[in-house]
């Protein structure tokens, strides 16, 4: 948790207001998030929108990790930039937005890729890590920092017309780890959205559910989703809720 005061301002009162009127939040829920910090792991098509609402909702410190700059032809989806953020780095942009859009919320730029040789001491001291990264070798690394910090790690995913969600607390003895679901292959092909596209708009369904899994980390409330993959179709106009099961011959148990 982050430095922040014990009780909210008349301006807090009022900008967080539609939280505060909620049972499953209140005055306290809000104090915390407003002490609690988040890592964002991509700020891309994900990330942006996910950036958004974590600010706007009143987190105090996001991290967040992007090494890529801005290019028009992320401008179709990724809403936090504009034609004039061009050629900038995405994490410096966002930490210009959302400053403008929260003044209670500090967002730490970290303008690196993650690695397995420094993903423990960048993610360390977050209350909760938000993977929105666009390939499967990061999020393996990211997974595996988290499991061992134990460090609950929200995955987000989208391509073409599908996006998924699940959230991973692998160290509970009941609940699985993200190699439970995809298993150990790190060579496995990428398929990016300069290869095969996506609907602009899925980002922004699948950023924003993935905002509200890390607030409700935060400050929980409804059911626990841990264990469950939440698969979303827009071709079809469905959405799917599987359950995840542990996988007991998971190299997870050994990380």
């Amino acid at each position: 948790m982050s430095s922040a005061p014990l009780a909210l301002s008349d301006a807090q009162l009022e900008r967080y207001a539609r939280h505060i009127v909620l049972k499953e939040i209140g005055g306290a829920g809000q104090i915390r998030l407003l002490r609690s910090h988040v890592g964002v792991v991509g700020a891309g098509g994900i990330g942006a929108p996910l950036l958004q609402y974590l600010a706007a909702a009143g987190v105090g410190q996001i991290s967040v990790f992007d090494d890529d700059v801005v290019s028009l032809s992320n401008l179709q989806r990724q809403v936090l930039y504009t034609t004039s953020d061009v050629g900038r780095a995405k994490v410096e942009t966002a930490r210009d937005a959302v400053a403008r859009l929260n003044p209670d919320v500090v967002l730490r730029p970290v303008p690196e890729r993650i690695t397995a040789l420094n993903a423990t001491a960048l993610l360390g001291g977050c209350d909760v890590v938000v993977d929105g990264s666009d390939n499967f070798p990061t999020r393996l690394v990211v997974a595996d920092a988290c499991h061992a910090a134990r460090i609950p790690l929200v995955s987000a995913a989208v391509g073409a017309f599908e996006g998924q969600l699940a959230i991973y607390r692998g160290w509970e003895a009941d609940k699985p780890c993200y190699r439970c679901l995809v298993g150990d292959d790190p060579d496995r092909p990428e398929i990016n959205c300069a290869d095969q596209g996506v609907i602009g708009a899925l980002t922004g369904v699948i950023g924003s559910a993935a905002a509200i899994e890390a607030i409700r980390v935060l400050v929980p409330f409804g059911d626990d989703p841990a264990g469950k993959l939440l698969l979303v179709d827009v071709l079809s106009f469905r959405f799917r809720t599987l359950a995840v099961p542990k996988d007991r011959g998971c190299s997870c148990q050994t990380v």
